[in-house]
């Protein structure tokens, strides 16, 4: 029985682990939560700080493991391919993993390569003059951590006067206390799924996507089919393409954030080297495209022979963040009462927990899933499911 690593075990990572142990590999999972939700599905757990390289690849070669992997957060993304390089096991290359950590120099490699239609961005250190920078620029103009996630410490700047407040801001979200400055680009936002197993690149899906309004920009859903033109997706699909060999990525999945203007231009806004999150992997791409993403990103962790071809009927999918109403839970619902064949709840509600308002994706609850025969329908059903779950809940 081989052995596989999953570094990170929270809500989102116990997908990974479940589906690891239904394929019948010893799992392993670490994370510096010791209330981890999927230690209780791992065979063995150790409580690692996942952003310690040193610590993860300590834990792995102490277990001899067959592979090693993380999903659904960029924390886990340099431990696991540390563990890979150091173990000998497949991974992505840590020189890439490591640049695509770094926001400005995806967008720098991205713009050199001529990967989509963005002009150059500016990075942003503790030693940038930012009152030069701040009329250099043309606005307005999008500020983020060089290495965040979730839509932290993100802003749209519309002059001059609010830009250094907006970089400091966005470099104390950043664990490397830099960020990136890029054109802002008016348009509709969509998500990309993409794996690479030996050089060979599967774009496995495009999928639209709401979003919360400014100044946030969270999540709110997904959907197949994408909704875009043929000759649209074809384009999107060449970018995505020349975007991973710019960045060398060999091996992995790799999650995406493109915004398409209405003339057409694509604009990669966001890369990560994993699996993305909100049910991507667990439920969006197995009923969307009918392919065993997990399955096949988990065989391939452990240099096991993958397969992309699909295996069950394709059908149109959406989801809804759970999105809620603040508040303290006094009484979490049956979410049974919610389920049906074509729809599917997922959250971590429970009795006491703070609802947040909603910022960013971290201050979702859970998400419900539906599948119908076009996206508007089972869009539909999942906004008024998530509605129905939010009046049910009691508050104190």
């Amino acid at each position: 029985m081989k052995k596989v690593l999953v570094v990170g075990a929270g809500f989102l990572q116990r997908f990974v682990i479940k589906k690891a142990k239904e394929l019948g590999y010893y799992t392993l999972a670490v994370d510096g939560n010791p209330n981890a939700e999927g230690f209780a599905d791992a065979d063995e757990y150790g409580v690692v700080n996942i952003v310690n390289q040193e610590a993860v690849c300590a834990f792995a070669k102490k277990h001899n493991v067959d592979g090693v992997l993380t999903a659904a957060t960029d924390y886990g993304v340099l431990a696991a391919s540390y563990t890979a390089r150091e173990l000998g096991l497949p991974g992505i290359r840590y020189e890439s993993a490591q640049r695509i950590k770094n926001k400005y120099e995806v967008r720098k490699r991205l713009y050199e390569a001529g990967a989509d239609d963005t002009g150059l961005a500016h990075e942003v250190s503790q030693n940038t003059d930012l009152t030069v920078l701040a009329e250099q620029v043309q606005y307005p103009v999008m500020v983020k951590p060089c290495d965040g996630s979730g839509s932290r410490g993100a802003a749209k700047v519309e002059s001059a006067a609010d830009f250094a407040v907006a970089c400091k801001e966005a470099m104390d979200c950043s664990l490397t206390r830099k960020a990136t400055v890029e054109p802002f680009i008016n348009g509709r936002e969509y998500g990309v799924e993409s794996y690479v197993c030996h050089g060979e690149i599967h774009v496995l899906a495009v999928m639209q996507k709401w979003m919360t309004q400014p100044p946030y920009y969270a999540e709110l859903g997904h959907a197949i089919p994408s909704g875009l033109s043929a000759a649209m997706e074809e384009k999107v699909i060449g970018c995505v393409t020349k975007a991973l060999q710019a960045l060398e990525v060999n091996h992995g999945s790799v999650n995406m954030d493109l915004l398409i203007t209405e003339e057409g231009g694509v604009h990669i806004i966001d890369v990560g080297a994993r699996m993305g999150g909100n049910l991507i992997g667990s439920h969006i791409i197995p009923l969307g495209k009918g392919v065993d993403y997990m399955g096949n990103m988990i065989r391939g962790a452990v240099g096991d022979p993958v397969d992309f071809t699909p295996k069950t009927q394709p059908v149109a999918v959406a989801t809804r963040l759970l999105a809620l109403t603040p508040g303290v839970i006094r009484e979490v619902p049956d979410m049974a009462q919610f389920e049906a064949e074509d729809a599917i709840v997922q959250h971590h509600l429970a009795v006491g927990d703070t609802i947040n308002e909603y910022h960013t994706n971290l201050d979702g609850c859970g998400y419900v899933v539906c599948a119908g025969k076009t996206v508007d329908k089972a869009a539909e059903k999942a906004e008024m499911l998530k509605n129905k779950i939010d009046g049910a809940i009691v508050r104190a």
